[in-house]
């Protein structure tokens, strides 16, 4: 197995991986990237990159992703990697992978000084909360994940007031 940084060329395998990832999440039909959106975020024509991949590869064959991005915390003054997505291809379960894209994501956090190598797990997915006990995360149960998306956002942007919970 290797563990190595994304490529252009890997761009319709983790295409495949994030639509398996959103089946296995109970959300085979969230998934609006395209091959585009991967490539402009990871490989853009110009400037530097938002976001991040790493691959697992097995036999010439990517069956493990890792997308993240840059984080910043106040409290620290440092850096860190929010690890939007991890997903390892279930037939290659149980042969390190998943370990070995969260070890090499911790690397670059102890190369570059950051602080902080975070992500969110569903509260269902007991397996992957287990997996990630076992390597020394600990749950952040104090804060709530939030999110503005869709005609609330687009309220939001323009200012115009929602109703939907009291402030």
């Amino acid at each position: 197995m290797t563990i190595r940084t994304a490529t252009p060329d890997d761009v319709p395998a983790i295409l495949r991986l994030v639509h398996a990832l959103a089946t296995y999440e109970r959300e085979p039909d969230a998934v609006e990237a395209t091959e585009d959106d991967f490539s402009a975020a990871l490989f853009p024509t110009s400037g530097t990159p938002t976001t991040h991949g790493l691959v697992a590869e097995v036999d010439g064959e990517v069956v493990g992703i890792a997308i993240w991005f840059t984080t910043f915390s106040t409290w620290t003054g440092k850096s860190g990697i929010w690890l939007e997505d991890l997903f390892v291809d279930p037939a290659h379960r149980g042969a390190g992978a998943g370990r070995a894209l969260l070890t090499r994501l911790a690397e670059i956090c102890v190369e570059r000084g950051w602080r902080r190598l975070e992500w969110c797990v569903l509260n269902w997915n007991e397996p992957a909360i287990a997996f990630y006990r076992s390597l020394g995360s600990t749950p952040q149960d104090e804060w709530t994940t939030h999110r503005v998306d869709g005609s609330a956002l687009t309220a939001l942007a323009s200012g115009a007031a929602t109703t939907t919970a009291a402030t």
